[in-house]
């Protein structure tokens, strides 16, 4: 009589980020998974982590040697927010990307046990495949908010409809700033990045964010190449609004973006954006995903006046036993008067200062 059969058990390892066929394997499951986000992509973990000295690490669930599940991770280090194991690093998104019949769940053991090896009292899941909340686990629901909505197909007259599907209010701020004499650029050249990262280290500066090295934005346009792109307003020569944005499955993604002082007043971020929808579906794009804000904050409300409606979020948490929970929430009552005092910092100190804080916040 035959022995009934008897299926291998799924196995979960960290992957040798270092070979480039493992690399290769994870790319290609990304790419095939309705789920996958740029934040899953080695090109997006393992870039952000070596451009900010810290570490990626990939756990992935296989089943006669395919994946059926990944988990990207970045270990940061933080002198003022302690470490941190995230999925992703300096991301919105990510967490466990995983087939149907896969056993996700299995995962967040080997995950717990994988930070405290690395003596780090913390984990946060940006999405995916979420544990239940025990042993640790903590769930944060509608703190956050996606806002996504779809470009006017190309066409004839498609600007127009791109403008016509802005709320009132918003189109007339368009239409003025449509009025002004700006010079609009794309590309990822150097002057393309140095002009961004003059406009981002002071928008972020104005709202009490240190900003993040340049390193950082450097290692994604780098690792993305024609999948990310600057796009920068000027005025009289000189950048005024500038974003970087990714390109991923026919969806733009403006994600690292800001203006000078002088933008509000010019309307800049108002054109920046509409002339971003408008190139994007040049390339092709079908879909203009804002990105998160935290609920109720200005931002918030900012993309709401574009017509896009916010979907909830929600992330994943753990802290180590005994361990106090990580405060790095920019809204937290702890950190608003550090915030108030940076926004008072002359620029050329806190440009100083703050990529060194900023690669640890994750």
């Amino acid at each position: 009589m035959n022995a009934p059969f008897v299926p291998l058990a799924d196995t979960i390892r960290l992957v040798d980020l270092a070979d480039p066929n493992e690399i290769a394997r994870i790319d290609a499951f990304v790419a095939h998974h309705p789920q996958g986000t740029p934040f899953h992509r080695p090109a997006w973990f393992i870039s952000v982590a070596r451009a900010t000295g810290n570490q990626p690490l990939a756990l992935v669930q296989e089943r006669h040697g395919e994946i059926v599940a990944l988990l990207p991770l970045d270990l940061i280090h933080s002198p003022i927010f302690g470490r941190l194991l995230a999925s992703t690093g300096f991301a919105v998104g990510g967490g466990v990307l995983a087939l149907p019949d896969a056993d996700a769940a299995a995962l967040f053991p080997v995950l717990e046990e994988l930070a405290l090896r690395h003596s780090c009292p913390t984990i946060e899941l940006r999405g995916g495949v979420l544990p239940h909340e025990q042993g640790g686990w903590a769930l944060k629901a509608q703190s956050h908010a996606n806002f996504a909505r779809p470009l006017a197909p190309e066409g004839p007259g498609a600007d127009e409809a791109e403008l016509l599907a802005i709320p009132r209010k918003q189109r007339a701020e368009v239409r003025r700033s449509l009025a002004t004499d700006f010079t609009i650029e794309t590309g990822s050249s150097e002057r393309d990045r140095a002009a961004h990262y003059a406009v981002f280290c002071e928008s972020y500066r104005n709202l009490g964010t240190p900003v993040f090295p340049r390193a950082l934005i450097d290692a994604v346009l780098d690792a993305f190449g024609d999948e990310a792109d600057i796009l920068t307003v000027r005025h009289e020569g000189r950048p005024v609004s500038s974003v970087v944005s990714l390109y991923h499955r026919g969806v733009v993604m403006p994600y690292w973006g800001g203006g000078t002082h002088e933008a509000r007043r010019l309307r800049a971020n108002d054109r920046a954006y509409y002339e971003l929808m408008l190139h994007a579906r040049r390339r092709g794009c079908t879909v203009f995903d804002f990105g998160r804000s935290k609920t109720m904050s200005g931002a918030y409300q900012f993309k709401r006046n574009w017509g896009f409606e916010p979907e909830p979020l929600t992330y994943a948490s753990w802290t180590a036993p005994g361990a106090a929970p990580r405060d790095a929430d920019p809204t937290s009552s702890a950190l608003s008067a550090k915030i108030a005092l940076w926004q008072r910092l002359p620029l050329g100190i806190a440009n100083r200062l703050g990529p060194w804080i900023a690669r640890g916040i994750g």
